[in-house]
């Protein structure tokens, strides 16, 4: 159960550390953020990351076999890595439309489906 938990916060994570990353882009194609300074774009990025943090460490924490969790600090960082690029590309899909995926974009999320797999390789 412990790294169903994991999981479920990483992906939650990962959604405020996407927006948190490019949310801003979003705002600025929207002309909301069109004349913000840098610094305030910085700051309003920050915020969102703060939630990112407030599911990321507890899912690490969780996850971790140094607290009796189900897995290594590589298979955490993969398992990662991997939530953060599908999270990633669902966003980009249904709130960036400009934006596409292209197949030698599939290929490289296969090459990491396939990282997962030989992480846990035993």
């Amino acid at each position: 159960m412990q790294g169903l938990w994991t999981i479920i916060l990483l992906i939650i994570s990962n959604i405020f550390m996407t927006f948190a990353w490019y949310g801003h882009l979003k705002l600025q194609e929207m002309n909301i953020s069109n004349s913000w300074p840098l610094i305030l774009v910085i700051l309003f990025s920050w915020g969102i990351a703060l939630f990112e943090y407030f599911f990321m460490v507890p899912a690490n924490k969780l996850g971790s076999q140094i607290n009796g969790g189900p897995f290594s600090l590589v298979e955490l960082k993969v398992i990662q890595e991997v939530i953060s690029l599908t999270v990633f590309s669902l966003i980009v899909l249904f709130v960036f439309k400009g934006e596409s995926i292209h197949w030698n974009h599939i290929a490289a999320f296969a090459c990491l489906v396939a990282a997962v797999f030989f992480v846990f390789w035993k």
